[in-house]
């Protein structure tokens, strides 16, 4: 498949076209970061360490998609919705893995879904996908005696927070409840608070240093806790997951899909 990479410039865009590199099935089609970007005109394979490609990076996403399979897009939600709509015009599969997305960002990307095959996830790895699976499970074994809160921390130049991850991992938790997560999740605690309401999703963010994501769900009931934590070492797990959706969009009907579809763990 021919696969384009948006934010090539990036820790995840270098990785990915390091990625695509060492997949059987896939090339190199393009790779694009913004305008203005010191990596315009380079070499991609050299960008990312892996040697000449023969691909140099350009700054005209149109361009990119025309003729190309999938795009994978790590970057900023504007880009990315901007992205997908072009993705759409020309029906190439779209694998998302941007996040801190707006509710409004959110509809146009489902909006786009509606022409073409897109993939999007807070997380791309198989490790966290199996734990929201095993997540969604607890949440709706255990009673609202069990108290549930996603903790997480990332390196410190995350922008977005909670993660794209403890906000797939809270959804989980929800769709096990039984419960809308914009309804019951709580975000802040600080002062007074009063006393915790049964049934809500806490979340916790810690960032520092240059940790890669750790991911724990408490489930905090009477006399017991049980923990689901998931903690990623390297960031090749997200970037083989990422090819390895772009892989799985051929043949597939035009589609709002998860890595769980993916990966047959939903």
């Amino acid at each position: 498949m021919k696969l384009v990479i948006a934010g090539a410039a990036g820790r995840m865009g270098r990785m990915l076209i390091a990625t695509v590199r060492e997949t059987p099935g896939a090339a190199l089609a393009a790779a694009v970061d913004r305008p203005g970007s010191e990596a315009i005109g380079a070499d991609a394979g050299v960008l990312a360490g892996v040697g000449p490609l023969g691909v140099a990076v350009g700054d005209d996403v149109a361009a990119a998609l025309d003729g190309a399979d999938a795009v994978i897009d790590f970057t900023a939600p504007a880009a990315t919705v901007a992205t997908a709509k072009l993705a759409a015009e020309r029906g190439v599969a779209h694998v998302i893995g941007t996040t801190g997305m707006s509710g409004e960002q959110l509809d146009e990307i489902a909006e786009a879904a509606r022409r073409t095959v897109i993939v999007r996830s807070g997380n791309m790895s198989l490790g966290v996908n199996l734990l929201a699976a095993l997540v969604r499970q607890a949440a709706a074994a255990l009673g609202e005696d069990f108290d549930i809160e996603v903790l997480e921390m990332h390196h410190r130049h995350k922008v977005d927070a909670p993660s794209g991850t403890a906000l797939l991992l809270g959804e989980a938790a929800a769709q096990g409840r039984g419960i809308a997560l914009g309804a019951r999740s709580v975000r802040t605690r600080d002062g007074h608070t009063g006393p915790r309401r049964p049934g809500d999703i806490g979340f916790a963010t810690l960032r520092g240093g240059s940790v890669v994501g750790d991911h724990s769900v408490i489930f905090a009931g009477p006399q017991e806790r049980i923990i689901l934590s998931h903690h990623a070492e390297d960031r090749g797990i997200f970037s083989r997951g990422a090819v390895r959706a772009a892989l799985w969009t051929r043949g597939q009907k035009p589609g709002l899909y998860s890595m769980a579809d993916v990966l047959g763990v939903g």
